[in-house]
C-alpha cells in the first residue's frame, strides 16, 4: 500500500491546495521575469533604432541636397527641389503602407515559456486525476 492511500482525504486536499498555490506563484514569477527581460531587450533595441534613425536622417538630408543640386544643373532649382520632394513623398507613402502591414501582422508579446509550462502542468494534473 502506498503512503498516499493511508492519508486522509482532508490532508491530501490541503496538500494539493498548498502545492497548487505554490505552482501558480512560481508560474507568475516566471512570467514576470520573462516579460521584464523582453521589455529590457525591446528598450535597448528601440534606443539603438532611434540613434540609427537620426544618423540616417542626416545622411538622407545630404543625399536630398545632392539630388536637388545635381538636378538643378538641368532644370530650374525650384523645379529640381519640387521633383525631389514629390519622389520622396511617394517613397514615404509606400514605406508607410508597408510598415502598417507589418504592424497588423505583429503578435502581442506574451510570456511563451510560462504559458507552455502552465499547459504542461494542466496536462499533468489532468492525467493524474484521470488515473486516480
Amino acid at each position: 500500500m502506498a503512503a498516499t492511500e493511508t492519508r486522509p482525504t482532508k490532508e491530501l486536499v490541503q496538500e494539493l491546495t498548498r502545492e497548487t498555490s505554490t505552482l501558480v506563484r512560481k508560474e507568475l514569477e516566471l512570467a514576470q521575469i520573462e516579460l521584464k527581460e523582453k521589455g529590457r531587450r525591446a528598450g535597448i533595441g528601440g534606443g539603438m533604432f532611434g540613434a540609427a534613425g537620426v544618423l540616417a536622417l542626416f545622411g538622407v538630408g545630404a543625399l536630398v541636397a545632392c539630388a536637388i543640386l545635381a538636378l538643378a544643373t538641368a532644370i530650374a532649382p525650384w523645379l529640381a527641389a519640387l521633383v525631389v520632394a514629390v519622389v520622396l513623398l511617394a517613397v514615404g507613402g509606400v514605406v508607410a503602407l508597408a510598415g502598417r502591414a507589418q504592424i497588423t501582422r505583429a503578435v502581442p508579446p506574451a510570456p511563451e515559456q510560462a504559458i507552455e509550462s502552465v499547459r504542461e502542468d494542466v496536462r499533468s494534473v489532468r492525467s493524474h486525476a484521470q488515473h486516480a
